[in-house]
């Protein structure tokens, strides 16, 4: 018995002459491996996968987004190997403009400023891509929590001073693939009162509270410090910070937005 052909019903004609800027899955949870330097970390991403539809074509082929993702395993990537794997996929989906955009827990061991006990500091990565007729643009995406102290508090207290976390989101178009993650981490982690540790003894208490309160900073003074050292960064090409004080005597945030993309 010979089995018939199941027709393709995505790849039939469409009529209405419309073209489809992004179409694709978003919200699917996949292991993935992120290559930093010589060093790979195993994390969790939720993926947005999607392509240009052209006018003339129904739909698009959503199996080969999960086929493409499951091919290989573990999944790895990184800032380098992103542009392939983008391209990749087009091919795959016969498109000829496609995005990506892997987010996920990105984890580093800190270790304690005074007392040396190590934990894993938790950090909210992006790896973005966006492939059009002329070239591949890669953005990384990081969120980094720290800690800020507020100046005028400091100012016209007798004594302390309110302080509160913050978090600074950075979105920066990569000029260099070797830059490395946690590299950036760091320089951005930097900008605040005072960073954040996972595990903390007494004596490394009394550090961070004396160093925020020798820190003091603004929304406005940590995002123009943040932006700053991006602008210093050869690895960078434009960058997109905003800064979110979660403000522990107000019940709203104090937010600020500085746009170089």
């Amino acid at each position: 018995m010979t089995a018939c052909a199941m027709p393709d019903v995505q790849s039939s004609r469409d009529q209405r002459n419309i073209i489809i800027d992004q179409v694709g899955i978003r919200a699917l949870r996949h292991p993935i491996v992120i290559q930093d330097g010589e060093r790979q970390q195993a994390s969790v991403a939720e993926c947005e996968l999607t392509v240009t539809l052209p006018a003339e074509q129904k739909g698009t082929h959503m199996s080969r987004f999960v086929a493409l993702l499951n091919e290989t395993s573990p999944l790895t990537l990184s800032l380098a190997s992103l542009p392939q794997w983008l391209e990749r996929m087009a091919e795959r989906l016969h498109a000829t403009q496609a995005a990506v955009t892997f987010r996920l827990p990105y984890f580093v061991n800190k270790a304690a400023p005074v007392s040396g006990q190590q934990a894993l500091m938790d950090y909210q990565l992006g790896l973005i891509g966006h492939l059009t007729p002329t070239g591949v643009e890669t953005r990384i995406e990081l969120t980094v929590p720290v800690t800020s102290l507020c100046p005028c508090s400091k100012e016209i207290s007798a004594y302390g001073a309110h302080n509160q976390r913050s978090h600074i989101t950075v979105t920066a178009r990569v000029a260099d693939p070797t830059l490395r993650i946690d590299a950036l981490i760091a320089r951005i982690e930097a900008q605040g009162s005072c960073q954040l540790w996972g595990l903390l003894k007494r004596p490394d208490e009394k550090f961070i509270t004396e160093y925020a309160f020798d820190h003091p900073k603004f929304v406005e003074d940590m995002i123009r410090d943040v932006a700053g050292t991006l602008a210093e960064s050869p690895e960078l090409n434009g960058y997109r910070v905003t800064v979110e004080n979660f403000e522990s005597i107000h019940n709203h945030s104090a937010w600020a937005i500085i746009d170089r993309l």
